[in-house]
């Protein structure tokens, strides 16, 4: 059931918080142009530069941030900030690692140099996510120079090793911190692309497919009898599973009709291996699997048609190397309800809601039982050449945060609609 919520802030608290975001534009930009200035890339994943930064940032404005790591190369920030009494307690969480950035013959910008051109700034990290992480320290610091505007906790933690799913970041901290870090709802800024909500996100399995055969001599080979042809039969059968849809499951309301790739299973192959000389036939031929799996599909569904797909393969074996479950917090959760109307006053119409295809430190806290939604400024699904978000989107997303979590944290009641 849709909910709305009742705030003890009058409005005039609220509007100028946005006004107060509106005159840190300046100050937002240039911390993401020294954010994308120290490199981050991972692998190697190496975060001390850009953790600086924002440990930095957060110092000058009167936060005590602290480097958290497991890791010596892959610190994580993190800060608290305390309202005017007891209350509930907010996570916003972000990542300070990025992705490699690809051809870089292709770049028209400088990749560790902010460049604003058309609207846009560009560099590499701000879609994924640099720009996000900087509206998030925005938000957290006006948010924590007025306690007495608010009640409970707000916690702002800007992570290591995501973008390979690493143990080095949100992981270590959930597993050494949960009384720091867990928190009664998380906002992640790992956006799901062109300004959408992600209240879910697809799980993610990784497998690997290996076809065994008897070695010889090339001229020996016969049809369908090598490794690498018998591997090559098991990947065409897995990969029919890329037609798979899944119905919307109970609780996941919401999502556009028109939003195919939600609900849509995919599979990978993303590495081979075979042989060891052209002229020799291979004894083994392996392939690593990657698929994500969409709400209203389990692991367990997925292995079993997996299954009947390479059963009749001769010679092939496989085994699940990592996977989890995809997760979701439904429309009618409190806090998604209040994030949405937060989104919708600042950016004047209903965010379209959405699965977020790749993964996300988000389903970290989803499985723990934390409600959490994913918004950002970036633009497309993950990041590439000439990697950039639009810079009213950066500007609006430090507005949406600093609402939402103003108005989750002075929530006194919700009551249907």
């Amino acid at each position: 059931m849709a909910e709305k919520a009742h705030w003890m802030e009058p409005k005039e608290t609220q509007w100028r918080l946005l006004g107060l975001v509106d005159s840190a534009r300046h100050e937002l930009i240039e911390l993401c142009g020294a954010m994308v200035a120290a490199s981050s890339v991972n692998p190697p994943g190496d975060t001390r530069a850009v953790a600086s930064v924002v440990a930095d940032y957060l110092r000058d404005w009167g936060a005590v941030p602290e480097l958290v790591t497991s890791n010596p190369i892959m610190p994580s920030v993190v800060a608290d900030a305390h309202g005017r009494g007891a209350g509930r307690h907010l996570v916003l969480n972000g990542h300070l690692d990025t992705m490699e950035p690809g051809d870089e013959s292709l770049w028209t910008v400088p990749r560790y140099e902010l460049t604003a051109r058309d609207g846009r700034l560009y560099g590499l990290g701000m879609g994924n996510m640099k720009g996000a992480v900087a509206g998030m320290a925005l938000a957290f610091r006006l948010l924590a120079a007025e306690p007495a505007s608010w009640t409970g906790r707000l916690t702002f933690t800007a992570v290591s090793d995501e973008c390979v799913f690493g143990d080095h970041g949100a992981a270590y901290l959930l597993a050494t911190r949960p009384e720091q870090v867990l928190g009664d709802a998380l906002i992640c800024g790992e956006g799901p692309g062109m300004q959408r909500l992600a209240i879910a996100e697809k799980g993610v399995a990784w497998y690997e497919v290996v076809a065994t055969a008897e070695g010889g001599h090339a001229s020996r080979a016969l049809a369908g009898a090598t490794a690498p042809a018998r591997l090559a039969q098991a990947l065409l059968g897995i990969d029919g599973l890329n037609a798979t849809s899944a119905t919307s499951p109970p609780g996941l309301e919401g999502l556009a009709g028109d939003d195919t790739e939600a609900l849509r299973l995919s599979v990978n192959a993303g590495t081979l291996e075979a042989g060891t000389f052209i002229s020799q036939i291979a004894t083994t031929a392996t392939a690593r699997i990657d698929v994500r799996v969409p709400p209203g599909i389990t692991l367990a569904q997925l292995e079993r048609d997996m299954n009947d797909r390479l059963v009749p393969c001769s010679g092939v074996t496989w085994r699940r190397l990592k996977g989890w479950e995809a997760n979701w917090s439904g429309m009618g959760s409190p806090f998604v309800a209040t994030f949405a109307q937060a989104a919708e006053l600042v950016r004047g119409t209903p965010p379209v809601v959405t699965v977020r295809l790749p993964a996300s430190d988000a389903s970290r806290w989803r499985v723990r039982g934390v409600p959490a939604v994913c918004y950002g400024p970036q633009p497309t699904l993950s990041a590439g050449v000439d990697d950039y978000a639009e810079e009213q989107d950066v500007v609006d997303c430090a507005k949406v945060y600093a609402l939402a979590a103003l108005r989750y944290l002075t929530t006194t009641e919700l009551t249907p609609r």
